[in-house]
Formats: structure tokens, C-alpha cells, sequence
């Protein structure tokens, strides 16, 4: 039989690594960014057991619903002890998922997993998610933060989402509006978004040995700047655009490439051309391509190469698509069309010219 002893600490949840003061610090400090993204359609207040949205009149409404995260990009993010833009990255990721089929998010929950709740990180995670939000139109409906002693580092974290949406049955954009003659237009990135960090932390950082912290003259800032840019978010434009022009659909180039992610969008028998010659990759993919000596192959299916959302439009609104892009700041351009196919085994895509400069 053991004897107690009167001086060890007894058994609790801090003790076995769970801080609920820290988790209700966080709480507070991460209020006033889920007040700032919200909706009128948002009903109830921060701290309640679910989230509850008004979702409105509509004659046949469908709701769209996706989930993501930002990958090893998180890895960049904590390397640099810098947590405030990874939020805007997951939304995202999640709610340019949704604006494909013509659905405007309505909605987003997070989820953190961190080794140990420290609340100014949570706040400051939470507040690039609401920044995001803000960005996208969308409500911060709600989240979990969870704490892993034990299964993660202590300074380690991974986050996810689930955003969703709304689209009139009737206004549902996909592969089935897709016609021979349609112009493909391509908007820029903002640089490697989501997608590829496995690929880049491994040239940059581990073959050619840079630095996050290393200023580089090519991006006239650190490297770590360069990594950490945050992901453009489309969705009001796609929005604005599919509500004056004749969008077919649009597609979001993440994991998969240009090609990879716009043969999900083209319907059998039809073929996306698509000119290299109409742009030259940002100054990233430049870089990881020179120092990794990667095959051009292997860049297209692994990043974006500068093109981050394309839409596919009706070929009398070619014009007045770009003019509107122009207008709301977003640079885009013609960057392929579609056609029939030469017979059944040809691509879906293909992928055409040289990028000058590349």
C-alpha cells in the first residue's frame, strides 16, 4: 500500500498541461476581432454553444459548404514568431472554394489545435481570421480552440475552417455552362498563397540554406516577408463579376496547379488552351525554380505561378469582365479560351508558349 504524501501537487487539468485561465484570456482578447466580422444576419453573441445565422429569403437556395487549412505554411508563421496574417490565408483557402460555384460565403467556423494556449497568439491568429472575413463579406460565426500538452509542442499550432455559403439553385456556375469560344481570364496572386511550402521550405531553406530573417534584394524584404504574404482573397470580385457578366464558372487555383485545378471545371469533350505567354510568374516562383533547378513540369503542378482565380466568361463579355476587374484593382487578363476537342484523349488542358522572363 502507497502512502499519500502531503506535499506532492494533487492531480489536476493545469497539471496535466490544460490552462483554462490561459483559454479564457484568450477568449476575451479574441472578442472584439469576431465583433468586427459579422453580418446582420448573425444571431445571438460570442461565448454560446452554437452559432446561429438568418439565412434569409431566397427562392431555391443551396448551401455550400467547404473545409481547409494553410498547410506548412504554418511552419514559416512559427519559425518567425509572427501569427496575425495566417488567419487571412485560412479564410481563404476556404471561402474562394465556395465562390467557384457561384455561392457567396455567408458564414465561417475556425478550429485551433495548440500545443499550449499562450492568448495573445490565439488573438493574434484570430485576428488575421477576422480580417479575412472582412475581406471575403463573410460573419466569424464562431470557433474552438483546443489545447494538446502532450500531442503537440508547446509552441506549435494547426488551424482549419469550415466556411459556408448560399447560391439560387438556378445561378449554380460549373462545367455545365462551359462552351466552346469562352474566354479563360486569369487574375494575379499575390504570391505562393497556401500551396507548395513543403516544396519551398526545402529549396529556400534547406538546399540553398537562406534565412527567414535574410533580406533579399529581389523581394526588397525578408524572406519571411516574402513567405508570409498573405493569400488574396477574390470573392467579392467573383461576385461582382458573375452578377454583371456571363461567368461560366470559376475556378481557384490551390493544390494541383492552373492546369490541374481548371480540368475540374472543363466538361468532357471540350479543352482549355492556355498561353504561357501572357505573364510572367512573380519573382518567388523565379527564385525556387533557379535555386531548386525545378523542372517547369514540376513547378505547374505544385504552385499557382502567379495566377490565383480564373474565371471562364461568355466571349461577348470579355471586355467589360476585365474592365471590371480594372476598376475594383484587381489585375487580370486574357489568358487562354476553350474550344472543342480534337479527339477523346487529348487534355483537358493545355498548357501552351514560354513565360518571358522565366
Amino acid at each position: 500500500m502507497t502512502e499519500n504524501n502531503p506535499t506532492a501537487e494533487g492531480a489536476s487539468y493545469a497539471v496535466a498541461g490544460v490552462d483554462i485561465e490561459a483559454g479564457d484570456r484568450a477568449v476575451e482578447l479574441i472578442s472584439p476581432h469576431a465583433q468586427r466580422a459579422t453580418r446582420p444576419e448573425v444571431r445571438g453573441g460570442l461565448g454560446g454553444f452554437a452559432g446561429l445565422f438568418a439565412l434569409g429569403k431566397y427562392r431555391e437556395p443551396l448551401l455550400a459548404a467547404g473545409s481547409d487549412g494553410v498547410g506548412t505554411k504554418l511552419a514559416v508563421a512559427q519559425a518567425m514568431d509572427k501569427h496575425d496574417t495566417i488567419g487571412i490565408d485560412l479564410v481563404a483557402m476556404c471561402v474562394d472554394d465556395l465562390v467557384v460555384c457561384g455561392a457567396e460565403p455567408l458564414f465561417l467556423q475556425d478550429y485551433i489545435a495548440i500545443g499550449k494556449v499562450i492568448p495573445e497568439h490565439v488573438a493574434d491568429i484570430v485576428s488575421g481570421i477576422a480580417e479575412g472575413c472582412v475581406q471575403a463579406g463573410c460573419a466569424l460565426l464562431g470557433g474552438e480552440t483546443a489545447e494538446h500538452p502532450g500531442v503537440m509542442e508547446e509552441t506549435h499550432y494547426d488551424v482549419s475552417a469550415t466556411a459556408v455559403g448560399v447560391v439560387e439553385a438556378d445561378e449554380v456556375l460549373g462545367p455545365e455552362r462551359v462552351r466552346a469560344g469562352d474566354i479563360i481570364i486569369a487574375m494575379k496572386s499575390s504570391g505562393l498563397h497556401s500551396n507548395g511550402y513543403s516544396l519551398a521550405r526545402h529549396v529556400l531553406l534547406e538546399r540553398a540554406g537562406l534565412a527567414l530573417d535574410a533580406y533579399m534584394e529581389e523581394f526588397e524584404r525578408t524572406l519571411g516577408e516574402e513567405l508570409l504574404e498573405p493569400t488574396k482573397i477574390y470573392t467579392k470580385d467573383c461576385l461582382a463579376l458573375a452578377a454583371e457578366c456571363e461567368v461560366r464558372t470559376f475556378c481557384h487555383v490551390t493544390g494541383g496547379g492552373l492546369a490541374g485545378n481548371l480540368s475540374r471545371v472543363i466538361p468532357e469533350g471540350l479543352v482549355a488552351d492556355i498561353n504561357r505567354g501572357t505573364w510572367t510568374p512573380g519573382q518567388i516562383f523565379r527564385t525556387i525554380q533557379k535555386l531548386g533547378t525545378v523542372a517547369l513540369a514540376e513547378m505547374e503542378k505544385t504552385f499557382n505561378m502567379g495566377v490565383g482565380m480564373l474565371a471562364v466568361v461568355s466571349p461577348h463579355d470579355r471586355d467589360r469582365a476585365l474592365a471590371m476587374l480594372a476598376a475594383r484593382h484587381v489585375e487580370a487578363w486574357e489568358v487562354g479560351s476553350v474550344r472543342t476537342a480534337a479527339d477523346e484523349k487529348e487534355d483537358k488542358v493545355v498548357m501552351k508558349g514560354i513565360h518571358p522572363g522565366f
